[in-house]
């Protein structure tokens, strides 16, 4: 839900709103200080939007086989996540995203904000976790497979009266300066008038935000080899990889007709921007925070594209086996993730090991609910990876609705300080980022 008065958010992210945040708030390290040293380390959240028990269910069976493991299976640690928001049970992305990033309930209207207002500590304006780091003097970065602006990353670098504001949001990004900067949305970093490597910019105020990132020493990147060709001592990096979103989330008919790819096949995979920015914020050995957005898990399942939404489901896990490989090498690191709702409502329905696998899925149940096969409605059904006992078993997927809906999200953990209560309040995910890197967890 967007503000009616968009023109507000051109003076946010308020630069000097946050240089007067900088100047009157406590400092970040003093409270670092009364951890010790071994209870500090890196954070790495990883955030697959829209992802339900059921999402993951359809994902293990149609990869690994409904006995096998996915990463997201090998994370020791899960709790219950309840992600209500201040005035509405299902929440939005950009509300959701918000309370990650600061830790407290907001109105569903919020991006970065409380609806219109600063977030507020007492009469002090909160930080979010990823501007404490920075002023902490440590580093942080965003992925997102997404345009960059979309809230899962975006709201922890900038705030906005209106989500729609991309815009506003990219110069609040640019302005903050995380060290890493990947994903989509190369034409919200360029002015009209100028040609990007994907498209044509259409900024407003005549910035080209890419041109200011390579003043402070950004190392720029639009392709997957470009991104795998970053140089090893770069400290800063940005890289823009599709004009928009690196996806096109249609469904599957759509898509066919179009003849677009679901995924832009010249960019890289979250995963590899994972790798990438996890290259660069442990080079120096220090802390640091990594927030990673799979969004094509939600986009796809909110366009009831079940085949898109289970190969998005897997990037996303191949984005936690690159974080598990970080842990392994550095113990002193949380792996935290889970969405903030779930897209579509999906649901798996099995069925029968003589079934014609070759036979169409009918388009619906009984009750109107849409059902997907492999491809689509009236397409055969998935074939799972084999059980132990070596049978490939068929499904479909079948839809609750278009839109994010609440209910069987899983918070996952492991690493350094991993261990969950049975249930999670979404401001919890932040508490723990920040007393893992930080030191203290704000009430």
């Amino acid at each position: 839900m967007d503000s009616l008065n968009p023109k507000l958010s051109r003076a946010l992210p308020l630069a000097g709103l946050f240089a007067l945040c900088a100047a009157i708030s406590t400092p970040v390290p003093g409270n670092a200080a009364t951890a010790s040293e071994a209870e500090l380390g890196s954070v790495i959240f990883i955030h697959p939007d829209g992802t339900s028990t059921a999402h993951w269910t359809a994902c293990r069976m149609l990869y690994a086989g409904p006995d096998g493991d996915l990463s997201w299976d090998r994370l020791p640690q899960a709790a219950l996540y309840r992600g209500h928001v201040k005035d509405c049970l299902t929440p939005t992305s950009n509300a959701g995203a918000t309370v990650h990033a600061y830790g407290v309930k907001v109105a569903a209207s919020s991006y970065g904000l409380d609806g219109g207002e600063p977030i507020l500590d007492g009469d002090i304006p909160r930080k979010s976790l990823l501007r404490e780091v920075l002023d902490a003097g440590l580093s942080a970065g965003i992925v997102n497979s997404g345009t960059i602006t979309e809230p899962g990353t975006g709201v922890f670098a900038a705030s906005s009266q209106s989500r729609g504001d991309n815009e506003g949001i990219a110069a609040g990004i640019m302005e903050t300066a995380p060290h890493v900067i990947l994903g989509g949305g190369e034409q919200w970093f360029l002015p009209e008038g100028a040609r990007g490597r994907h498209g044509p910019g259409r900024r407003t105020d005549g910035r080209d935000l890419i041109a200011e990132a390579r003043s402070k020493g950004y190392h720029v990147a639009f392709s997957r080899e470009e991104l795998a060709s970053t140089p090893p001592d770069a400290r800063r990096l940005l890289g823009l990889f599709a004009a928009g979103d690196t996806y096109d989330s249609l469904s599957e008919e759509e898509l066919r007709a179009q003849g677009l790819p679901a995924y832009a096949p010249d960019a890289p995979t979250v995963a590899e921007m994972a790798e990438a920015a996890i290259r660069v914020l442990s080079h120096d050995g220090g802390r640091f925070l990594l927030v990673i957005e799979e969004e094509g898990t939600d986009n796809f399942g909110n366009a009831n594209n079940a085949r898109d939404c289970l190969l998005a489901l897997k990037r996303a896990d191949d984005a936690i086996a690159v974080a598990r490989r970080h842990l392994e090498r550095n113990p002193r690191t949380l792996i935290v993730t889970a969405a903030d709702s779930d897209a579509g409502g999906l649901g798996v329905v099995g069925l029968s090991a003589d079934r014609d696998i070759e036979k169409p899925v009918a388009p619906r149940d009984r009750n109107g609910a849409p059902w997907d096969g492999r491809d689509g409605t009236e397409t055969p059904p998935f074939l799972a990876m084999p059980d132990a006992r070596g049978l490939r078993l068929p499904f479909l997927i079948a839809w609750a609705g278009s839109g994010d809906l609440s209910g069987g999200v899983l918070a996952r953990a492991e690493g350094l300080n991993a261990d969950l209560p049975a249930g999670i309040d979404n401001t919890g995910i932040q508490q723990l980022m920040r007393r893992t890197i930080l030191g203290s967890a704000r009430p």
